[in-house]
This record gives C-alpha cells, sequence and structure tokens, in this order.
C-alpha cells in the first residue's frame, strides 16, 4: 500500500538526512583545518576525534529537529520553494541547538568558523537531495507509478474544484476515481471523473475497491449526514479527508479556536485585532510617522512654497475618507488640482490626462509626495504606514454593493501605501484585484510583511505608471 511505501520512504530519509548532516560536519572539519588552513600550527584547537565524537549529539539532535520542522510528510501538495525555506528554518534551528551544547559543556576552543562552514554545507547537501527525490517522484508519478486512487463522496463545488487542482498537477500522483452522489444522475462526467451512483452505494463501493483516500466532498445541502457518511468511511479503515463546500465563505487558512472544547472557525482571521499587535503597529507608526516627518520636512515646506506661488491657492488639502470601523476622517494632501468646487471633485477618480491637475500636480502624483502630509494623519492614528488605501464614502457605498468582502478592509486602519499598492493596483485600476491584496494583507499581517511592504514601496510604490 501508498501508506506503507510512505513510511519506509521517510524512513529512508532519516538514513540519507542523517549521512548528510555527518558529511557536511566532517566536509566542514576538513575545509576549516586540512584544507583552508592557513596556520595549522598557531591555531589552538580542538583534537580531530573530540571534533568528531560531537557528531553523537548533532546527528540525532538535528534529525530530531528535522521531525518536529514537517520534514518528514509527504511531499505530494508542498512546493520545492516551500520546502527550501523549511530546511533553511530547520538547520537554524539546528546551529542555535550546536551552540547550546557548547555552552553547557563549556567548550571554549571549537571553531566558529567551522560551524559556519557547516552550516552552509548542510543547507547545500539536504537542498540538492530533496530537489532531486522531488525531480525523481514527480516523473515517477507522472508515469503512472505510486499513485493514490480517491473516491469523491457528494458532487459540489468543493468537487469541481478538487478535481481541477489534480488535474492541474499530475506531479501529486493523485488520480480520481469517481463520484458518488444522490442529486447528479450516474454517468454524468466533470473533466473525465464520471458520476458512479448513489452514497447509498458507498458501503457496497468500500469493499469491493482498493481505494487510498476517501475525499467527503458533500455539497451544503447535505451536510445534514455528514456525520453518517464519515462514520462508513471510517469503518472501512481508509483514510478520509473532508473537502468542505464553504471555501467561498471561509478562507483557506481559517483561525480556529477552542472554546473548551468546542470548535469555533472565524470567518476572517485578523491578526490585528489581537490587543498585542495592535499596540506593536501603533508604536511602529508613531515612531515611524515622527522620524519621517523630520526627514521629509524641508521637502515638505519647499512644495508648499511652489504650490502657493505657482497656484494661488492652499497648499495643503483634505478630503473626506473612510477608515478603520467605517469612521470617516479627514485626510491631507498636497493639493495638486486646481480649486474647484464640491460636485465637480464628487465626479470620479483622476484620469489620465486630467486638465483639472495642475503642473506641479503632475509631478508630486507621478512620484507620490503629494501623500506626505498623510505622515500627520498616521501620528494622530487616523492611517498607518501600511495598510489598504481609505477610499471617499461615495465609492465606499458603491462598491460594498458590488464587490464581495469589500468591507473587510475596514477592519483595520488604512494605510499610506500597502500590498496592493506595490503590486501596481493604485488608481485607475482593478478595484477587485486590489481588494484582494488588501485582503491577503489583512490576514497575513507580521511586523515582517509591513517592514517588507515599506521596504519595496522604496522600489515600486512611489512612482507608477497608473498615478495620474
Amino acid at each position: 500500500m501508498i501508506g506503507d511505501n510512505q513510511k519506509t520512504f521517510n524512513q529512508l530519509h532519516v538514513i540519507f538526512d542523517g549521512l548528510l548532516v555527518a558529511a557536511a560536519y566532517i566536509l566542514a572539519w576538513y575545509c576549516k583545518f586540512k584544507w583552508f588552513n592557513d596556520d595549522p600550527v598557531g591555531v589552538a584547537v580542538l583534537d580531530r576525534g573530540t571534533y568528531f565524537s560531537f557528531l553523537f549529539y548533532i546527528i540525532p539532535g538535528f534529525l530530531i529537529i528535522y521531525y518536529f520542522s514537517g520534514m518528514y510528510y509527504s511531499k505530494r501538495y508542498s512546493t520545492a520553494l516551500k520546502e527550501m525555506y523549511n530546511i533553511f528554518r530547520s538547520n537554524i534551528v539546528g546551529i542555535a541547538f550546536l551552540f547550546s551544547l557548547i555552552y553547557l559543556f563549556k567548550i571554549i576552543n571549537i571553531s566558529r568558523e567551522m560551524i559556519l562552514y557547516f552550516f552552509g554545507f548542510v543547507n547545500f547537501f539536504l537542498m540538492l537531495e530533496r530537489g532531486m527525490v522531488r525531480s525523481l517522484l514527480r516523473s515517477i508519478r507522472q508515469n503512472g507509478y505510486n499513485t493514490k486512487y480517491v473516491l469523491l463522496v457528494g458532487y459540489s463545488r468543493a468537487a469541481e474544484k478538487y478535481i481541477d487542482r489534480i488535474k492541474e498537477n499530475p506531479q501529486w500522483g493523485y488520480v480520481v476515481c469517481g463520484i458518488l452522489d444522490d442529486r447528479i444522475p450516474a454517468g454524468t462526467m466533470y473533466k473525465g471523473v464520471k458520476v458512479l451512483g448513489r452514497l447509498a452505494n458507498l458501503e457496497v463501493v468500500l469493499p469491493e475497491n482498493k481505494l487510498d483516500e476517501i475525499g467527503v466532498t458533500l455539497s451544503l445541502m447535505d451536510y445534514d449526514i455528514l456525520e453518517k457518511i464519515v462514520n462508513i468511511c471510517e469503518k472501512s479503515g481508509v483514510h478520509t479527508k473532508f473537502i468542505p463546500d464553504y471555501n467561498s465563505v471561509i478562507p483557506s487558512s481559517p483561525y480556529v479556536e477552542d472554546l473548551g472544547g468546542l470548535t469555533v472557525v472565524n470567518i476572517r482571521h485578523v491578526p490585528l485585532s489581537n490587543f498585542g499587535n495592535a499596540v506593536i503597529k501603533r508604536m511602529a507608526d508613531i515612531v515611524g510617522s515622527f522620524c519621517l516627518i523630520i526627514l521629509f520636512a524641508p521637502i515638505m515646506i519647499v512644495l508648499a512654497i511652489i504650490i502657493k506661488l505657482t497656484d494661488g491657492g492652499p497648499a495643503l488639502y483634505k478630503q473626506e475618507r473612510v477608515g478603520l470601523h467605517n469612521k470617516p476622517f479627514q485626510m491631507y494632501k498636497f493639493r495638486s488640482m486646481r480649486q474647484q468646487k464640491t460636485e465637480e471633485e464628487l465626479k470620479g477618480w483622476t484620469k489620465k490626462g486630467d486638465p483639472r491637475v495642475t503642473g506641479i500636480g503632475k509631478l508630486m502624483r507621478r512620484t507620490s509626495l503629494d501623500e506626505l502630509p498623510q505622515l500627520f494623519n498616521v501620528l494622530v492614528g487616523n492611517m498607518s504606514l501600511v495598510g489598504p488605501r481609505p477610499e471617499r464614502p461615495q465609492f465606499v457605498e458603491k462598491f460594498k454593493e458590488e464587490i464581495p468582502r469589500y468591507m473587510i478592509k475596514h477592519q483595520v486602519r488604512p494605510g499610506m501605501t500597502g500590498w496592493a499598492q506595490i503590486n501596481g493596483y493604485r488608481g485607475d485600476t482593478s478595484i477587485r484585484k486590489r481588494i484582494e491584496c488588501d485582503l491577503y494583507y489583512i490576514e497575513n499581517w507580521s511586523v515582517v510583511f509591513d517592514f517588507k511592504i515599506l521596504f519595496l514601496t522604496l522600489f515600486k510604490g512611489f512612482i507608477n505608471k497608473n498615478a495620474y
């Protein structure tokens, strides 16, 4: 069975990993003390036997770390990039473990340079080995070997999406044998997968077919029999997985809470709803905006003078936008358009070649310098340095009816820059794509992600072809 093959495969993986860890360590020793040692006499180090004796601790220690890092799970669904990252992360933990041993046993003469060599070699060896194994498995599965046969129970959107993914990724080695359903006639086909019969046939089909997995893909209207179906599947001893038919409502990585033994699934995971995360982000906004105001003060003064001299009107312009928890606030910008009546201003977005934009306004918009006064919005708490861009109330009313999940963006503070902006979605671009980026940011927020966006803004966010 494939399950037994996976177990044997994992055992071989552990043996190979242990050998590669040992090889990387020994190679690091030779590089440091034999091949690249410019002063072998003057180096006061431990003898080779003592160095190599550490392998009795290093090999099992690293293998345990690899195990708990998930490096021995099935590779069918994981990407190569994710696996490389996991190897690198695990080896960092392993090096920390090695330094802990050094501190614990008070080993003062061990070479840190050799450990650095070891870190480089073990990453290289493991990534190379995993890449070769991944290529081999892909080749084997594409030729019809090491295949898992799956029966789907229930015809639904989830079943169609599951079949789509399997067809798009033959390297996973899955074959969908068929579907059982009460509502769809037998013989109905979806991308080569046939509806075999009714759900009542499940107890007959399971003993007769050597299936590797059962996918429960019932439609929402059939969830009343979900428990019964799962019980039948589990009695067969075949591995059963549940593919829910509510992904249009709940995201792919929902936030699950345990409420005294009761599972609570949050429709949307918003890390910034956590008080600690919110405080960290707010402190970063205060410090960051204060420093940036001081840094850009000379530029802002010069721009204000130029606007006043060239157009004669006020340098600053404020506009009502919708912010955190749907509350309106006044957002500040340098005025880049000629002064106009309120009804003219409300008519729509700025288009390319818009006659309302002044000469200096074109430059400011192209370089995003007109946004600098929003640093004061950040300082007082209306906005954040990073977040979804705020929109005017009339557009919020329009988009919330037209675009699903549009209002979720107001669960966090709006930002001066965001994931959508550095991906090119600003100005007169797709609102749906912009919202997809905003939702991704909201659900995946972290301090590191914020810094990444701020860094990328230097290259992608200030100057943009869609800023008119």
